[in-house]
């Protein structure tokens, strides 16, 4: 009996101790593969476009930077983006994007709802708080309560926008040579809110200004453009995009069916997003709405805001996402174009945060004037924001 239980003693060690260094370096292992910079030499950015970079104002609508356990105050040596990178790259607004539940095997094509759900293992193995690990409303709010905590560390170099003010505060300190980055927060899907309206209330105290309606699977708010219904906008879901309109939310239309897209700008007199996409006739892929759906949602006011990963621009090199800039701003105008990167966010890139100034150049190169280069990457953002948020 004495040598069974001396032999089941170091069985459990050992299983402890496999679980153990799981925890400690799985997920940065899986965020390693997920989160890829594609190896490079170094991009092209001439002297000219280094010093025009130098005087924008640049916001990306979508990163999921939130999602991973790394110190976004320090310079990673894996992944896509943190604090320093987007300091290099001298980004202003980052939409930082919560993303609450994947389903397993998810695809452009086709997603049931009730799929193996990935984020409830990435949150145990990374340690999250045990009540994320069945409310998805939780794992949202414990991703605002890590960007306040990053604030609370560093309120010299990052601030939560909430209001139209908190917006205006920003772009004047940034004007004042401070390298403070103004964070905004996104629900990358609205089933966060547990099929319960209330639920608005208490993400946007929590600091949400940004709720997409659907990601990778159909929800209670509507069909997603990779689930199974195609769907519009259910009653709850109408409900939630006038619950936004009334607090000042911008509502974001990536990953939704067209019909729910169709559904929000009948609804929305404010400018709604596309937060991270390409545009379908210069990429064809199920990802990319139609262009006539494009062409509605800028008429309508708002923007179109490129990603930076090949399965919307079909080439991730920075000339590549340049040509899908154009793509866009041809078929919906310079104003109604923006940047969406999706980093951190699953996908592979071939640049990183610090290195948008090789956009900067390649739309120079493009014939861009410094006045549409500002314009694309960060004012139209501003438009949008000074449009939709609270006062």
């Amino acid at each position: 009996m004495g040598k069974k239980r001396k032999i089941g003693g170091v069985i459990g060690a050992i299983v402890v101790g496999g679980l153990g260094i799981f925890l400690a370096i799985g997920p940065g292992i899986v965020e390693k593969q997920r989160n890829a910079v594609r190896p490079h030499a170094p991009w092209p950015a001439s002297a000219e476009a280094q010093a025009l970079h130098k005087t924008l104002f640049i916001g990306d609508w979508h990163t999921d930077s939130l999602l991973w356990n790394r110190d976004l105050l320090e310079r990673g040596t894996y992944g896509q983006a943190d604090v320093p990178r987007w300091d290099e790259g001298n980004v202003g607004i980052q939409v930082l994007t919560a993303v609450t539940k994947s389903p397993s095997g998810q695809n452009y094509e086709h997603n049931a709802t009730d799929a193996h759900d990935n984020i409830t293992l990435l949150a145990v193995a990374q340690l999250w708080p045990p009540v994320t690990w069945t409310s998805l409303l939780q794992r949202a709010l414990y991703q605002a309560r890590k960007l306040h905590g990053l604030v609370e560390r560093a309120p010299k170099r990052l601030a939560v926008i909430r209001t139209q003010r908190d917006l205006e505060a920003v772009i004047k300190r940034r004007a004042a040579g401070e390298r403070v980055l103004g964070t905004l927060l996104g629900i990358e899907g609205g089933h966060p809110l547990e099929g319960n309206l209330a639920n608005v209330d208490t993400l946007f105290e929590a600091g949400y200004r940004l709720i997409g309606i659907t990601h990778f699977f159909d929800n209670e708010l509507g069909g997603s453009l990779h689930g199974q219904s195609n769907a519009g906008l259910t009653d709850f879901g109408k409900a939630v995009v006038q619950a936004c309109i009334k607090r000042g939310i911008v509502v974001d239309v990536a990953h939704a069916s067209p019909q729910v897209a169709e559904d929000v700008l009948k609804l929305d007199p404010r400018p709604i997003v596309v937060s991270h996409t390409g545009i379908r006739s210069h990429c064809d892929t199920k990802r990319n709405f139609p262009d006539a759906l494009m062409k509605r949602i800028a008429k309508h006011g708002g923007v179109i805001a490129i990603g930076f990963w090949k399965d919307v621009t079909c080439d991730d090199s920075p000339k590549g996402v340049v040509a899908a800039i154009s793509a866009a701003v041809k078929l919906v105008g310079e104003n109604h174009v923006s940047l969406g990167s999706d980093y951190d966010g699953s996908v592979p890139v071939a640049f990183d945060a610090s290195e948008l100034a090789a956009v900067t150049h390649e739309m120079l190169a493009a014939g861009y004037s410094p006045e549409r280069i500002r314009k694309i990457m960060g004012g139209n953002m501003v438009r949008v924001l000074r449009a939709a948020l609270p006062k």
